[in-house]
């Protein structure tokens, strides 16, 4: 008997637009497949929103979120707010909001390599090789919620780094059942010998480790974790981490990929998922059919998985992936001096390709 589910595409800003288009259809593909009925609903959200409504994250897209089963988002921003660091109203508040509004606490980052892609990374294939890390980040504390504050002389500025033990407790406790799931290894990453927050941090991660007997935990400073994801990225299993680490530790993370074309991400909590690629906006490219739709497949692959329980479903969209790769096609992020230009596809090329070989 299949699944009914009901998905919300949000296609945001700049190449969201572009790559959600694949992602939905490989979930359309996937559903007629295995006999599943996937229901869709299209909502503004970000930049788009913002020229629509006035409002980056309007009432009725927050509305359509809350009624769905599973999210697919596609990037927000825009080039007019980067050069304009004043401007009151900004895409990335949509995305914050969403967050709130849902209740999602982790953001979730698989760090997958394949093979086909070790040489695409400035990192040696040696050290890449075999590296399979997966990243929680905290999404609801830390300094992008704290209070923030500008002196009247306009001279200093401040932003309030604030946890509360259940925030750390509930985020622990997702990483520690996905690492017992895993190579039941866990690094929770602070910065314990400075801050307040992260002395909390540790402290709650060291009782929650308790329950969790059969899991390794360690505790790594974060300009330490950041030097070892490029030194040895694959003594890494399972990482846990607060948000403001954590935003930039997976982005340094997405080197060991190749490329952040080739990331997904799933933000969740206890109610609808949000399944995302790690890339931005890039309006450098959007239009031009330049695009790498792989990171919102494999987003959808994660939200078969994550929020709908389906593994061998997920499984069939990552080996679609690896098969394209295997074949050699890429997109011009992923392609290298040896690429075949005949194979080196645009996002629509693409995304007919990976449908084909799904």
């Amino acid at each position: 008997m299949g699944l009914k589910k009901h998905i919300l595409v949000i296609p945001g800003d700049g190449i969201g637009t572009e790559v959600t288009t694949w992602g939905k259809a490989v979930l359309e593909k996937i559903a007629k497949d295995f006999g599943h009925e996937f229901t869709f609903d299209e909502a503004l959200m970000g930049h788009a929103a913002i020229e629509a409504t006035g409002s980056p994250l309007p009432d009725e897209t927050l509305a359509k979120a809350k009624a769905s089963d599973a999210i697919l988002f596609g990037a927000i921003g825009h080039i007019k707010y980067d050069n304009d660091p004043t401007a009151k109203v900004r895409p990335e508040q949509g995305l914050l909001a969403i967050r709130k509004g849902l209740g999602l606490y982790a953001n979730l980052r698989p760090i997958m390599l394949f093979d086909e892609l070790l040489n695409a990374s400035s990192i040696r294939p040696e050290i890449l090789k075999g590296t399979d890390i997966l990243f929680f980040r905290e999404l609801t504390g830390d300094v992008y919620f704290g209070e923030k504050k500008r002196s009247a002389d306009n001279n200093t500025a401040s932003d309030l780094m604030v946890y509360s033990r259940y925030e750390v407790e509930r985020i622990a406790v997702k990483a520690y059942e996905a690492a017992r799931l895993r190579g039941k290894r866990l690094c929770s990453v602070d910065k314990a010998n400075v801050l307040e927050t992260s002395r909390l941090w540790r402290e709650v991660v060291q009782e929650v480790a308790k329950r969790y007997p059969d899991v390794e935990t360690e505790h790594m400073f974060v300009d330490n974790a950041a030097m070892q994801l490029i030194k040895n990225p694959k003594k890494f299993d399972v990482v846990v981490t607060a948000n403001l680490f954590g935003d930039i530790l997976t982005d340094e993370a997405s080197q060991i990929a190749g490329s952040m074309g080739m990331l997904a991400s799933a933000s969740i909590g206890d109610g609808t998922g949000f399944f995302e690629p790690i890339h931005g906006s890039a309006h450098d490219i959007a239009g031009q059919d330049k695009a790498n739709p792989m990171a919102s497949i494999l987003s959808v692959a994660l939200m078969l998985e994550i929020s709908f329980g389906l593994q061998e479903e997920a499984k069939r969209v990552t080996n679609a992936i690896d098969k394209v790769l295997k074949a050699g096609y890429r997109t011009g992020d992923i392609a290298d001096s040896s690429t075949d230009k005949s194979k080196i596809l645009g996002t629509t090329a693409m995304g007919q390709k990976i449908l084909e070989l799904l």
